[in-house]
């Protein structure tokens, strides 16, 4: 049994429980999470751990949970966002998390709505930036502070997530946050669904409509050797022959997000990414394709 992780809910707790490992020079890794815990979250804990022994020390790994009002559009779900700290620490306590830090709102943003703000630039107008304005200033302004609390040497943030982690990686280099960032790879259910902690909103016919969408991305890695046009034909045919499906963007992209030029050579790494309404719920999912190359790997 895992012993049972310290929980700091204000920022000077926080800064005691770290003291001794930044007192002894041993890296700190970070867990960034809105809570409501699920496997794909112990997989983020996991790689945190692994990462920090691989350097061959024992620093603390830190698991933040806190629901950030300012990355909620007036529309959204902030209020019905689950909150489930007991369940949560049970995680944590499994996966051998040594300190979680859940702070009030007041601990986060103690004068109020900040004043200073992350601003993401241009990716952050695109894709989740277009549809949710402000969304990620909000996330990169929370994640900011938040390694300014901790001051950690690694952070992990979930694959799932791509054009967050995408932002993140490009604040960190460009603040020269000295923080190295991990991408983890998005753990799914069985038949394909992404873990999401707004998966609990899906009634059980809309969880079966919901795999759609990682449907739709397997059937595009698989073309993806004849093209990005093809890639995207086959992907648009799975989701439109699923019910309920309401889709709102579907896209190729490089790995950094940008636009593909017009011709690629055989080999060239992209990303797909999706974003749909099943009912009330809006779920996201993206996976890598290789471009120019048939699925099996063997130029005809």
């Amino acid at each position: 049994m895992s012993a049972t992780p310290v929980l700091a809910s204000t920022r000077e707790e926080l800064a005691a429980l770290l003291a001794p490992a930044r007192a002894g020079g041993e890296p700190v890794g970070l867990v960034p999470t809105m809570g409501a815990l699920h496997e794909g979250h112990a997989s983020l804990v996991r790689a945190g751990r692994d990462r920090i022994a691989r350097a061959g020390r024992s620093g603390p790994l830190v698991v933040s949970v806190f629901v950030n009002p300012l990355q909620f559009g007036p529309h959204e779900d902030l209020d019905r966002y689950p909150r489930t700290l007991e369940a949560d620490l049970k995680v944590c306590e499994r996966e051998g998390v040594d300190i979680v830090f859940a702070p009030g709102v007041e601990e986060v943003y103690p004068g109020g709505a900040p004043q200073v703000t992350v601003r993401p630039g241009p990716l952050g107008k695109v894709l989740e930036g277009k549809t949710r304005p402000g969304h990620f200033r909000g996330v990169l302004t929370v994640v900011a502070k938040l390694f300014g609390l901790v001051r950690p040497d690694v952070a992990v943030f979930g694959q799932k997530d791509y054009q967050q982690l995408t932002l993140i990686r490009r604040m960190a280099l460009d603040l020269n946050l000295g923080v190295e960032i991990i991408g983890a790879e998005t753990v799914r259910e069985v038949d394909g669904l992404a873990l999401s902690s707004r998966n609990r909103y899906l009634d059980a016919e809309q969880r079966q409509e919901a795999v759609a969408l990682s449907r739709a991305l397997r059937a595009a890695q698989e073309a993806a050797g004849y093209g990005a046009d093809v890639a995207l034909t086959a992907a648009w045919a799975e989701l439109r022959a699923a019910p309920g499906v309401d889709v709102d963007y579907l896209v190729i992209t490089d790995p950094d997000l940008g636009e593909l030029p017009p011709a690629v050579p055989p080999g060239t790494p992209a990303r797909i990414l999706v974003a749909a309404r099943v009912g009330s719920t809006r779920l996201i999912d993206n996976i890598p394709v290789t471009l120019g190359l048939p699925a099996n790997g063997v130029s005809d």
